[in-house]
């Protein structure tokens, strides 16, 4: 059984994108600006919109933080998102969510100019990524297919289960992996709450990923011999042995799974870290003009 692991992953690409932007740097080029817009005081979102901000400084990028109450209405907002799509120095953008419920994510994530939309959520970027036609990928389907590469495990005629149907997630994946692309080429099963037999799904599958936010849902009698599992899910559960009274898990029973698999990713620590990175490979793309001129 190997752990995927996807710090150290994460570390290594950070590092390429660094030697990346010091040559731009050297040649005297523009460097890649990365916008961040969170609404409201939201713990969990100041501190990923925290560590995205770091990573920026990490890698050499430039980076702008704009704060806003969550009593801002949506129209100004708006207006906002609009500042910076004209902005020719910020190459990408990303509105940390969940918003506020008076605020439609929908009209805020269509008011994001598609070019600068390094999140990947944007009707156009969806739909080229659907087509197969070069696009930002969301984050953490990114990640998942950068783990497949950088672990060599191959997709192509294996049977791929997909637990969960977010936009964020169990779409956009599901769509990658039976593309006809570079690990792609597989025949997948989407599952969702609604499914009937999920175990026996799972037990023939050759690769689960597991992205319901329900923990430890996947255990040992689910999974067969020498299954690859990635595992997206993370929940906060109460903890007698954690110091915070918690801990984070993920939507597989870890310590009976790992027995079982050629391959697994933790929770802490598998696709987590690789979602932030995504989102500097989008940027740097971006700045670049990789699929918009």
């Amino acid at each position: 059984m190997i752990i995927i692991d996807g710090k150290k992953i994460s570390e290594q690409i950070k590092s390429e994108i660094a030697l990346e932007v010091e040559i731009i740097r050297r040649k005297g080029e523009k460097i890649p600006h990365l916008a961040a817009i969170l609404v409201g005081s939201d713990g969990a979102s100041d501190t990923y919109v925290s560590h995205k901000i770091k990573d920026c400084e990490q890698v050499g990028f430039k980076s702008t933080l704009l704060r806003f109450d969550d009593s801002i209405n949506e129209d100004k907002l708006i207006n906002e998102i609009i500042k910076i799509n004209n902005d020719t120095d910020i190459d990408g953008l990303i509105v940390q969510l969940p918003l506020p419920k008076h605020i439609s994510e929908y009209k805020i994530i269509d008011t994001i100019d598609h070019k600068k939309d390094v999140d990947g959520f944007h009707p156009v970027n969806i739909g080229r990524m659907v087509i197969g036609i070069p696009s930002y990928i969301s984050a953490t389907p990114a990640g998942i297919i950068e783990l497949l590469r950088r672990y060599d495990i191959h997709t192509s005629g294996k049977k791929v289960a997909v637990l969960g149907r977010s936009n964020i997630v169990g779409k956009p994946i599901s769509n990658l992996l039976f593309q006809k692309s570079d690990f792609g080429n597989a025949t997948v099963t989407v599952c969702h709450s609604l499914t009937e037999n999920i175990r026996e799904i799972c037990i023939a599958s050759d690769i689960i990923i597991a992205a319901m936010g329900n923990p430890e849902f996947i255990t040992a009698d689910m999974v067969k011999e020498g299954a690859v599992i990635i595992d997206v899910g993370t929940t906060w559960v109460r903890s007698e042995t954690s110091k915070t009274g918690f801990k984070l898990v993920g939507d597989v029973k870890f310590s009976e799974v790992a027995q079982k698999c050629s391959y697994i990713s933790p929770v802490p620590g598998g696709v987590g870290p690789m979602t932030r990175v995504c989102l500097l490979q989008n940027t740097l793309l971006s700045a670049k003009k990789a699929f918009y001129k």
